[in-house]
C-alpha cells in the first residue's frame, strides 16, 4: 500500500507543480476578495476542485450570492460523477469508508494520472490517493503563498498565470489519447459543449460535453487490446 501511496504522488509531481501555478493565481484573486480563511476551508476541507473555487472567488460579492454560487458549483462538478464511475474497476469490492475517504482527494489531475497507470495495471486506490494528497498540499500552499503575495500581482493575466490551468488540462488530455478510436467520441463532446455554451446560461456545456461524450463512446464498438484494463468509455457506459 504504501509503495502504491508513495509511487502516485511521485507521479503526479509534474502536474502539481503546474497546478500549483494557477493555485497561486486562485490567492491573488482571493486577496482582492479578501477572503483568506475562506479560500483555505475551500481548499482544505469543503471543495478541493479548482475549477469551482474559482468560480466561487469570482461571484464573491456583498451580500453573498449562496444560491447562484451553489449552482454554479454543483454543475461544474457534476463531472465527478463520471470520474467516479471510470473509477469503479479501482474501488471494486470496497467499503463505502474506503471509498468517501479516497475520492475526497480525487481531482482532474490525479484522476488523470491514475486512469493512465490502471491501463498498465500499475494503479489501485492507493495511487490514487497518494496523487491526491501531492495535489492537496500543492495547491493549498501555492494558494496561500498567492493570497499573501496578492498584493504585488495586480492584473494576474499581465503574467499570463492564468494559462498555467488550460496548459496543464491540455497536457493532461493528450496523455490520454489512445489513439483513432477516441477521436469520435471527443469531437462529439468538443462539439456538444461548444453548442451548449452558446445556447444555455451557467456551465452547463462542461456535464453535457462529458456525458455527450461518454455515451458515444459507449455505444461505439469497443476494441480491446490484450491485457488491457477496462477503458474508461466502457465503465462510464455500464454506470450511465
Amino acid at each position: 500500500m504504501r509503495n502504491r501511496l508513495w509511487a502516485g504522488a511521485v507521479a503526479c509531481l509534474p502536474v502539481a507543480a503546474s497546478a500549483a501555478a494557477y493555485g497561486a493565481v486562485l490567492g491573488v484573486l482571493a486577496e482582492q476578495k479578501a477572503i483568506a480563511w475562506q479560500t483555505l476551508l475551500m481548499s482544505d476541507f469543503v471543495v478541493f476542485a479548482g475549477s469551482a473555487q474559482f468560480v466561487i472567488v469570482d461571484m464573491w460579492s456583498h451580500p453573498l450570492p449562496v444560491l447562484s454560487i451553489a449552482l454554479s458549483v454543483l454543475l461544474i462538478n457534476l463531472r465527478y460523477m463520471l470520474v467516479g464511475a471510470s473509477l469503479e474497476p479501482l474501488f471494486r469490492g470496497k467499503s463505502l469508508w474506503h471509498k468517501a475517504t479516497r475520492m475526497h482527494l480525487a481531482a482532474d489531475e490525479n484522476w488523470a494520472v491514475t486512469m493512465a497507470a490502471h491501463r498498465r495495471g500499475e494503479a489501485d486506490t492507493s495511487y490514487l490517493f497518494g496523487g491526491g494528497v501531492c495535489m492537496f498540499t500543492f495547491w493549498t500552499v501555492s494558494t496561500m503563498i498567492g493570497y499573501r503575495l496578492g498584493g504585488w500581482v495586480p492584473d494576474p493575466e499581465m503574467l499570463a498565470l492564468d494559462f498555467a490551468m488550460t496548459a496543464v488540462f491540455t497536457a493532461l488530455t493528450t496523455g490520454l489519447w489512445r489513439g483513432k478510436r477516441d477521436l469520435l467520441p471527443w469531437l462529439a463532446a468538443v462539439v456538444l459543449a461548444v453548442v451548449t455554451s452558446r445556447l444555455l446560461p451557467d456551465r452547463w456545456y462542461i456535464l453535457i460535453g462529458g456525458v455527450g461524450g461518454a455515451l458515444v463512446a459507449a455505444l461505439l464498438p469497443q476494441q480491446r487490446l490484450p491485457n488491457e484494463a477496462t477503458s474508461q468509455a466502457e465503465t462510464v457506459g455500464e454506470a450511465i
